[in-house]
């Protein structure tokens, strides 16, 4: 116990004097124009336009042309998705989506909600824009974006959507709803030009939610939705009232959490590790290694030439299919790669895994978003977002199964108002897709917190 104490003191003094005292700081960005060619001299056109997901006859005779057309592959005996989508596999999902698959009665699904596009910054973006039905008395809707990560989609919250806007519990806040895609996603236009990185999409963002006349919101994300929106939160900490995330990997290696990886295993008190904590964070260097080399390819791929592995996906929808939905697998549990199904229909159902490919498809949308990865890893780890902490109310849906655990000390790092710090029962990276009550009562928790607090 003595060793523990003056461990301690002197972590906290090192602590003390070598970590930088925080400084609300404020990220800059500078207007951009990622349209075709250069700005019209009349400035830009910001009319809301209504928007409907479509199709033809003409679309799907395509569809089925190419999926009747592509080349089944064997799998090996005993591979299950240990060398990526079973493709014995493959054949069923493909079957059930040439055969079965109704996008007309999808289609229709994704309608049920209004869908809008602007133009920002010589860009189309696209966004879907729910007004709850019915507000109580004495109160006003809180306004919420939700922004989506790779390779999902707007309609990754669809789940998500009615239980904020329509909650069933009449001491829960009622949610007006902003769900936009991010440029080059889905049905969003893709930037033409160099440089379109999370910072961007955060700047365009908040020009959408001024638009939309809302002076002041919340912010939810992850994935990429998680970056994004902490940068609308760095940009403008005084608009985003709070920020809710679910993945929340450490930007930067400050001195607590480098001290927490070499200690934390021997004294893990000292930085409030879990079990839960210790589990993740120190299992045996060869499976980290492993395990990362395992996961991260197609980071490397996507980080250096999307172009080229991006061109084949938007040529083949089995192909495309096989590389978005390994990771609706994988993601979600790292033991579904021992089944020879791959887990896909235990937390999701065919028609919405292949919603979500149809958007893609559909959109031809895989090579812009693919590009997403360079323009963002391609300019380094020390971008000033980075460097910069978060002041902004911050909530954290921790689930067990996201691709990088993040403990609550690491958590705090770069969160400095983090009044939430939620231990989720269940769940993997496509939380909201796959866990939407679980999301749905933390993202009240924790906006119950950040009211009472301005009250």
């Amino acid at each position: 116990m003595f060793i523990e104490v003056l461990l301690a003191l002197v972590i906290g003094g090192l602590v003390y004097f070598l970590v930088p005292k925080s400084r609300s700081q404020v990220l800059k960005t500078d207007d951009g124009w990622w349209g075709v060619g250069a700005p019209p001299h009349g400035g830009e056109d910001i009319t809301i336009h209504p928007f409907k997901v479509t199709t033809s006859d003409e679309e799907l005779e395509d569809l089925h042309r190419r999926i009747d057309q592509s080349r089944p592959v064997p799998s090996l005996e005993d591979s299950q998705f240990n060398y990526g989508f079973n493709s014995h596999y493959l054949q069923k999902v493909v079957s059930y989506w040439r055969n079965d698959f109704d996008w007309r009665r999808q289609v229709d699904k994704l309608n049920q909600y209004p869908h809008f596009k602007i133009n920002i910054e010589g860009i189309n973006v696209h966004y879907v824009h729910v007004k709850p039905k019915k507000v109580p008395e004495g109160t006003t809707a809180i306004p919420l974006i939700m922004v989506h990560g790779w390779p999902g989609s707007f309609y990754e919250f669809y789940g998500l959507i009615p239980l904020l806007t329509e909650p069933s519990d009449p001491d829960d806040h009622v949610f007006e709803v902003v769900c936009p895609s991010i440029p080059g996603y889905g049905f969003s236009e893709a930037p033409h030009k160099k440089g379109f990185d999370s910072v961007c999409a955060a700047r365009i963002f908040h020009k959408l939610m001024k638009h939309l006349g809302f002076q002041q919101f919340y912010a939810h994300g992850g994935d990429w939705g998680w970056l994004v929106t902490t940068n609308m939160a760095q940009l403008e900490p005084g608009t985003v009232k709070g920020l809710h995330v679910n993945f929340a990997p450490p930007s930067k290696p400050t001195l607590p959490v480098v001290l927490s990886i070499m200690l934390g295993r021997c004294f893990p008190k000292i930085f409030g590790f879990t079990d839960m904590d210790i589990q993740n964070l120190f299992p045996p260097m060869e499976k980290l290694v492993v395990e990362s080399i395992k996961e991260s390819g197609y980071m490397h791929i996507q980080a250096t030439k999307p172009d080229t592995v991006g061109r084949g996906l938007n040529d083949s929808p089995v192909g495309l299919a096989a590389y978005i939905l390994e990771k609706f697998s994988t993601w979600t549990s790292r033991d579904f790669r021992n089944l020879e199904d791959g887990g896909l229909t235990r937390k999701f159902s065919l028609d919405d895994l292949l919603t979500n490919v149809m958007i893609y498809w559909t959109s031809g949308c895989i090579v812009s978003s693919m590009r997403f990865y360079k323009e963002n890893f391609g300019k380094g780890f020390n971008q000033p977002h980075s460097k910069i902490q978060v002041f902004v109310p911050t909530g954290f849906a921790c689930f067990p199964n996201e691709l990088m655990h993040t403990p609550h000390l690491w958590v705090k790092q770069k969160y400095h108002k983090l009044l939430s710090f939620t231990t989720m029962a269940r769940g993997g990276h496509f939380a909201a897709m796959e866990e939407p009550h679980l999301m749905a009562d933390d993202i009240q928790k924790f906006t119950k917190i950040v009211e009472k607090k301005k009250k």
